[in-house]
């Protein structure tokens, strides 16, 4: 039996890493899903358009939840990235439906660290 994996991924710096952690479990032979939330896609590259490119190929996709996101950040993740749109309703289907629910990454920080911790 193939799990279903459902990554929530909300801070940009985490996006890389999390498709990077949804392409491996495809390859472990599970369908690996990821919702994008409120940020752009990181610069394209190469290796991240392979990435997502394997992911699709191994059934699975890469979404985003375009009502989180602002109008630019939206067009530069549907037009330029070629993401799957999704709504919030959406991706509470695809919870129900999958067997494990991964929030991948930190919350993005809204307050800054003190100077003595840098």
């Amino acid at each position: 039996m193939s799990y279903k994996v459902c990554f929530l991924i909300a801070n940009r710096i985490y996006i890389s890493d999390g498709l990077r952690s949804a392409l491996g479990l495809a390859v472990e032979n599970m369908y690996s899903y990821s919702y994008i939330f409120y940020q752009k896609m990181p610069a394209k590259s190469e290796y991240m358009e392979e990435n997502l490119a394997w992911i699709r190929d191994m059934e699975g996709e890469v979404y985003a939840v375009t009502e989180t996101m602002d109008e630019e950040t939206k067009k530069f993740n549907l037009e330029d990235w070629e993401l799957v749109e999704a709504t919030l309703d959406d991706v509470v289907e695809k919870i129900l439906e999958c067997d494990l629910v991964v929030g991948y990454g930190l919350p993005a920080q809204k307050v800054q660290a003190p100077p003595q911790c840098a």
